[in-house]
């Protein structure tokens, strides 16, 4: 492992100007993906901005038609929240099967959402609850913030203070689970609004992205049924040892279905 300097801001205006500052410098939030990275040598920043200190960041607050948690809000506080059980379950349930106890602990929205794993769980919630990100600059609106494999619409030394979910009529989350690292192999999140439906994926292209098919398909019949009759086309999907692209494209709609069904 390289040498590396260490900071530990108090505010997002510090971690800020003391990235911009550095030579490679990385924030670090959970460090669930930043430190195995480093430590097989796929990464090597000169510093480390950890935004553990921040207490500005962590937090969760219900509005009457949404709920705002704090970016270093961890994947088991989200899970455990009362206000988040209680507006929006189905969210709570996705933070609650985001893999293992010690992921969960330490893992945070915010780092999950700034790394873009293609297979991560909480990318396809923002899409699916018209979730916008704000961060110490701007707002950002959930369809325009994952741009590719790894990407965002995140500029330099930008940072994730919050995210704002809408709450939806009734919701659910299903994932396929890639049994040795329990990522998303696929996974879908189903929403219902009083507008229309939303439907996003997980684990089967370079980033989460919305399936207009089912969400019209749902939005004119919310039935299991509905969602079944839906055809993925395969071209555009991930393809690997675990899962063909045709696989995965079959998956959706069959992970839709049993939301349906789940959903509350």
């Amino acid at each position: 492992m390289n040498a590396f300097d260490f900071h530990r801001p108090a505010s997002t205006a510090d971690a800020s100007a003391t990235l911009g500052r550095s030579a490679d410098g990385r924030l670090i939030a959970g460090g669930q993906s930043l430190l195995p990275a480093i430590k097989l040598g796929l990464a090597a920043p000169s510093d480390l901005i950890d935004l553990s200190g921040v207490a500005a960041l962590r937090g969760i607050t219900r509005q009457p038609d949404a709920i705002t948690i704090g970016a270093m809000t961890a994947h088991a506080e989200v899970a455990r929240s009362e206000l988040v059980r209680a507006g929006i379950p189905s969210l709570a349930d996705l933070a609650d099967g985001i893999g293992d106890q010690q992921v969960r602990a330490r893992g945070t929205l915010g780092g999950s959402l700034a790394n873009n794993d293609p297979a991560a769980c909480y990318p396809a919630a923002v899409l699916a609850l018209k979730a916008s990100i704000r961060t110490d600059r701007r707002s950002i609106e959930a369809d325009e913030f994952f741009t590719g494999i790894y990407q965002t619409a995140l500029e330099p030394e930008e940072i994730i203070e919050s995210v704002r979910f809408a709450q939806p009529l009734v919701a659910a989350y299903i994932k396929f689970r890639q049994p040795a690292s329990h990522y998303a192999l696929v996974g879908v999140f189903v929403a219902r609004f009083a507008d229309g439906v939303r439907v996003a994926a997980t684990g089967s292209a370079a980033c989460a992205f919305r399936v207009p098919a089912l969400e019209q398909a749902l939005s004119a019949s919310w039935s299991p049924a509905a969602a079944r009759g839906v055809k993925v086309n395969a071209a555009d999907l991930n393809a690997d040892l675990h899962a063909s692209a045709a696989y995965r494209a079959h998956l959706i709609p069959v992970l839709a279905a049993r939301a349906v069904v789940a959903a509350r």
